[in-house]
């Protein structure tokens, strides 16, 4: 068991150079940290990352660390009672970061791995889905409207995946540099390449890698009134028409992930593409925010086949556990996700692992994300040695 005898925070600088928290608990069987990553491009109904900022929240955690002696943690599930006593005091960040230190000590004293404490017989790892080119919000200057550009190697080692993907993000530069004249090989918030070509003009380049691809238009960042409005050539698109083009790149360009292609309240039209792309995978981010109801909402309306899982969207481990039990309950496959201000924390990939994750959506490069995919890798070598 573990007895959390006092609880501290701090501010840490995540990948994009911003203030994140680091929490930090000293239990009985040791000291353990843990850290939350930031979003740049969140849904307006996911939960704050913080009650009212960050230093708030610091100041709250440090008043809170007596609070906590009193509760034994033993299992998963006995997260309950952390949350049973921050509730309505800390946001979404902190909670996670408090959560992932305490399993951390779980772990430690059970002598297991982090994703032996949710799921001691799991077995299946998740495909790796790996942002290459970027554009949205997690971009400057002319860029694609659609904010990421994916590959998705299939393969039976996470390994080799990340090999695959890493070939291929290389390769693209030169290919980059004869369509884009203004490409200069730098890179985004997430580590994808930077470009001023368009999202049709992306996906045409990564159709011919031969892999399977995808998109994550994050369509909400860019919808105001009933229109969308796009850059990059500058145009509209009302409803009808957003759904008849991305009908239409599904189909010309086979793509096998479409990540919010609509608005995050058009639960219709989502449905309405999945209706017609039964191959594809159709996925909630911010239609979804890794919330139960949210989901539930989807799942009635026929919305999605797969739902994006990130666990600071409400910070609860607890209500994620049940995302993901929704999910599969109806055969709805879960994408466990980075964000783009990210931190070197690996525990991303132990709760993938445990919850039996589809997929792990984590970039392809840079230390930040590559950290939770070195830890995937090394949980295959020591189950398949």
């Amino acid at each position: 068991m573990v007895v959390v005898k006092s609880v501290s925070a701090k501010h840490l600088l995540d990948s994009r150079g911003e203030k994140t928290i680091l929490v930090s608990i000293n239990a009985n069987v040791g000291k353990f940290s843990a850290s939350a990553p930031n979003g740049k491009s969140r849904g307006k109904y996911e939960a704050n990352p913080y009650k009212n900022d960050l230093e708030k929240d610091i100041e709250t955690l440090k008043k809170f660390k007596d609070y906590f002696s009193d509760e034994v943690i033993d299992d998963f599930n006995d997260l309950r009672r952390i949350e049973d006593i921050v509730e309505g005091h800390i946001g979404a960040n902190s909670l996670f970061a408090l959560e992932s230190a305490i399993l951390k000590a779980l772990a430690k004293e059970k002598k297991k791995e982090v994703w032996q404490i949710i799921n001691p017989n799991a077995k299946k790892f998740p495909r790796l889905v790996g942002n290459c080119i970027g554009g949205g919000k997690h971009s400057q200057g002319k860029k694609p409207d659609f904010q990421e550009f994916l590959l998705i190697p299939k393969t039976g080692s996470v390994r080799e995946a990340h090999e695959i993907s890493k070939k291929a993000k290389k390769d693209l530069i030169s290919v980059l540099k004869r369509k884009d004249e203004k490409f200069e090989a730098k890179v985004n918030d997430e580590d994808a390449w930077k470009t001023s070509l368009n999202e049709k003009e992306v996906l045409e380049i990564l159709k011919s890698l031969k892999l399977p691809i995808g998109v994550d238009a994050a369509a909400s960042s860019f919808y105001k009134r009933k229109k969308y409005h796009y850059q990059n050539p500058m145009l509209e698109r009302n409803k009808e028409e957003q759904f008849y083009y991305m009908d239409n790149l599904i189909k010309n360009l086979d793509l096998f992930y479409v990540e919010d292609p609509f608005d995050e309240d058009d639960f219709a039209s989502f449905g309405k593409l999945l209706k017609k792309h039964q191959g594809t995978l159709i996925v909630g981010d911010d239609l979804t925010v890794t919330n139960v109801k949210r989901l539930q909402k989807a799942i009635e309306l026929k919305s999605i086949n797969a739902v994006i899982v990130k666990p600071n969207q409400n910070g609860s481990l607890i209500q994620m556990k049940s995302v993901c039990e929704l999910a599969r309950k109806n055969n709805i496959k879960t994408v466990f996700s980075h964000r783009s201000g990210e931190t070197e924390e690996s525990i991303l990939a132990d709760l993938a692992f445990g919850f039996g994750a589809d997929f792990l959506k984590c970039g392809i490069t840079g230390k930040e994300r590559e950290a939770k995919i070195k830890r995937l890798i090394e949980i295959e070598k020591k189950l398949k040695t």
